[in-house]
């Protein structure tokens, strides 16, 4: 495996939505969620870090060390499993085992970093099994990302919508369409910011340079391979990373997300935004503090 990166990052995302529903609320209909004090667009972290796990999946194809633990149809216990197998260890012989073997809690939870880049990026909970306490660990990734939020108020539209596929025989018999609703924003820039902790992946899952790259490669091009009707055209715009030249850092986050600004390039026009030309995006570089590189990619 590569060395672990040596330097904390902090960074902003910026991503739009045309004619969809980013991230929809299943509690709600599946409506887009929505910030009910301020009328904002929220979008899960969870929601984002499914694009980036995709992303990766797609292009490393489960290549060895680039696989996918939290992924569709695949149980996390099967995954586990392989670690114990590599390490010759059951359920039966773990107790055993452990008294021979002190640093084999540590092993298993090293494994699966190693094997799984969502482990190295991310963090997972990895204490699934009911029985005998086997089990890889917990891991806390040095990659974390807060909820998106829209820079301006969204007004999620519900549109009606008909097919003529119909479902059944009897309702065949009575009818020749079906009526159905989707919701969209008809437009809304989100902000999303993250955290990258050298200190995390030194310590515990040696999150490596490589894996970094790979990283902003996939939060650029995270709605790239994932197009669907309901989410319309989404993009992410702008990605901007402080680089710090230490470990710890040199500044607080608060500092450096502060030096973001966004807003809109005809103030006085009172019409809702419909693209991102109606928008400016400037980060102020003077004022960041020493010792801060800003990277603006995208």
């Amino acid at each position: 495996m590569s060395e672990p990166i040596k330097n904390r990052y902090e960074f902003v995302i910026l991503f739009d939505v045309e004619n969809g529903n980013p991230n929809g609320d299943p509690d709600a209909g599946n409506m887009p969620r929505i910030d009910p004090e301020t009328g904002l667009g929220l979008v899960t972290d969870v929601c984002l870090k499914r694009k980036i796990r995709n992303y990766v999946e797609t292009v490393k194809e489960d290549t060895t060390g680039w696989r996918i633990y939290v992924k569709d149809g695949v149980p996390l216990n099967r995954s586990d499993q392989e670690a114990f197998a590599a390490l010759d260890v059951t359920e039966k012989t773990a107790k055993e085992k452990k008294k021979t073997d002190p640093d084999l809690d540590k092993k298993l939870r090293d494994w699966m970093c190693e094997n799984f880049y969502d482990i190295r990026t991310f963090g997972a909970v990895m204490t699934t099994f009911t029985k005998n306490a086997l089990n890889c660990g917990q891991v806390r990734g040095p990659v974390q990302l807060g909820f998106a939020h829209s820079i301006e108020p969204v007004v999620p539209q519900e549109v009606t919508i008909t097919r003529v596929a119909i479902t059944t025989e009897a309702d065949a018999e009575r009818k020749g369409t079906e009526m159905g609703r989707k919701y969209i924003i008809p437009y809304g820039l989100y902000r999303c910011e993250g955290y990258v902790s050298a200190n995390l992946a030194r310590k515990t899952t040696g999150f490596s340079e490589e894996d970094l790259a790979l990283l902003w490669e996939a939060i650029l091009n995270m709605f790239e391979h994932d197009r669907s009707a309901a989410r319309g055209k989404m993009a992410v715009r702008g990605l901007i990373v402080f680089k710090h030249d230490s470990e710890l850092g040199c500044a607080p986050a608060w500092k450096l997300f502060e030096s973001v600004h966004i807003r809109r390039r005809d103030e006085d026009d009172p019409a809702p935004a419909r693209s991102y030309q109606d928008y400016i995006v400037t980060v102020d570089e003077a004022a960041l503090p020493a010792g801060i590189t800003c990277i603006q990619m995208g």
